[in-house]
């Protein structure tokens, strides 16, 4: 896998104007994998990075595992999608996101939403941005599950779709789950 080349912080993309214009905007997506334990951590390592703007898009089980008062940038979910649009000539949410954004990071990537994703569903805030999303930008994808989730043969199959996509997968890495097992 060729490594992704991405535009510097400060940077817009194709702009290539050594003067630094506007933030570089990372959104980043959140699913309901015990690794969402960790977005806290994962936006304030991001914020350090000069230049960078974040947005985080949450699906609804996402929630259940990190506080969300915890979070120091903007926070989307299901319910900001439909408070936003009232009529015909309203924005959008999940265009909105998809134009602010310079990239995606999905991190952690459930195993319910890698089959949403894989297969067109789009059915909240997250998959809709996902499902919008603006081919010529990369998308990265970090899978979190529990092993056996993993070993199944139709996981592979998800991720290789991704892939065809475009889509960037950062792969798992092997350690204790929270359930105790070992992980890959």
């Amino acid at each position: 896998m060729e490594p992704i080349s991405l535009p510097e912080p400060g940077i817009r993309a194709g702009n290539s104007s050594s003067v630094a214009q506007e933030k570089f905007h990372v959104l980043l997506g959140v699913t309901g994998s015990v690794a969402a334990l960790k977005l806290p951590l994962l936006v304030a390592e991001l914020l350090k990075i000069p230049g960078l703007e974040v947005k985080v898009v949450t699906t609804e089980r996402a929630k259940h595992f990190y506080n969300a008062q915890e979070i120091p940038v903007t926070l989307y979910g299901d319910e900001e999608e439909w408070q936003l649009w009232k009529g015909r000539s309203d924005p959008v949410l999940h265009i909105e996101l998809r134009r602010w954004a310079d990239l995606m990071v999905v991190a952690p990537l459930d195993a319910n939403t890698l089959a949403k994703v894989a297969n067109g569903i789009c059915d909240n805030l997250l998959t809709c941005v996902i499902r919008a999303w603006d081919l010529s930008k990369p998308l990265l994808f970090c899978p979190a599950m529990n092993t056996a989730m993993w070993e199944h043969p139709i996981t592979a199959r998800h991720v290789e779709q991704l892939k065809a996509f475009g889509y960037t997968e950062i792969p798992c890495v092997v350690k204790k789950l929270v359930c105790g097992d070992e992980g890959q």
